[in-house]
């Protein structure tokens, strides 16, 4: 098991993010190389929904397409859970289409304290992956 690596201001801005968007569901893009995190892609959530979230296409487009330039990888996709607690739903697990990237879902469920924890989806099955949040200078 490899354990995800984010810097504690990427996690901050994914967090800040994660906290405009409620109540509805917010989502984005971790991007960087192998387990490292070096970039956060915040995204419109184009379900606009509180229990369900789609990154929006155009976006995602871009992001791949500076992933690629930059010599990165799409190493993560986040999302929020406003209302419910940071583990995959059963609608999470049928739309992991990424079986190679690791889902992060945090939970606002406790106003002021959100949870986070990342998980391996692949073909139906759940695993957690640790998360190691690692202090360094923004970039």
């Amino acid at each position: 098991m490899s354990k995800l690596e984010l810097r504690q201001d990427l996690l901050e801005r994914l967090l800040a993010h994660v906290q405009t968007q409620a109540p509805h569901e917010a989502c984005g893009l971790l991007v960087g190389r192998g387990s490292t995190v070096e970039r956060v892609y915040p995204m419109e959530n184009a379900e606009h929904s509180r229990i369900a979230y789609r990154l929006n296409p155009e976006e995602q487009y871009r992001v791949f397409m500076e992933m690629e330039e930059a010599g990165q990888e799409m190493v993560a996709i986040y999302h929020s859970h406003p209302r419910s607690p940071a583990y995959p739903s059963a609608r999470d697990v049928q739309l992991a289409f990424y079986p190679e990237v690791v889902y992060v879902i945090v939970s606002l469920t406790e106003p002021g304290r959100p949870v986070w924890r990342a998980f391996r989806i692949q073909e139906g099955e759940i695993a957690e992956e640790p998360i190691a949040v690692i202090s360094g200078d923004t970039v």
